[in-house]
């Protein structure tokens, strides 16, 4: 149950992190409504594909964008047609394994976790989630 714990604040600390980078985003360019916003600006060519905002390093990728922040935190996100953060297990391994004191998980533990901390988030699609609004 231990491992479930860590994994379950694993997530917490992702979902922290997105809110955190949303919050950045949002002040460094005041037209950005939500994160989602940045792919619009990418592809008019608005602002670069790959550059730093506040303390946060980010690029582009296809339907979404990793963020690194000057710790070397990593968040990756990808953006459902509706503007809304979404999330794989994938992308919160890796955010776990950029921690300052790595932390290694399964795919079992991750979840679990993301099931005990329903309905906060939801599964959008199979095996993509996103925070309930």
């Amino acid at each position: 149950m231990e491992r479930v714990e860590t994994a379950r604040n694993l997530v917490l600390g992702y979902i922290h992190a997105l809110n955190a980078i949303d919050e950045a985003m949002r002040m460094a360019i005041p037209s950005l409504e939500r994160s989602a916003d940045v792919l619009g600006l990418v592809r008019s060519r608005r602002i670069s594909r790959s550059g730093q905002v506040g303390t946060y390093a980010y690029t582009v990728h296809g339907a979404g964008c990793r963020f690194v922040c000057n710790n070397g935190i990593e968040v990756d996100v990808d953006f459902a047609a509706d503007g809304s953060e979404v999330f794989d297990l994938w992308r919160l391994r890796r955010h776990g394994l950029s921690l300052p004191e790595p932390l290694e998980t399964t795919d079992q533990d991750l979840w679990a976790a993301v099931r005990s901390l329903q309905p906060l988030l939801t599964e959008v699609r199979p095996g993509w989630f996103g925070v309930a609004t």
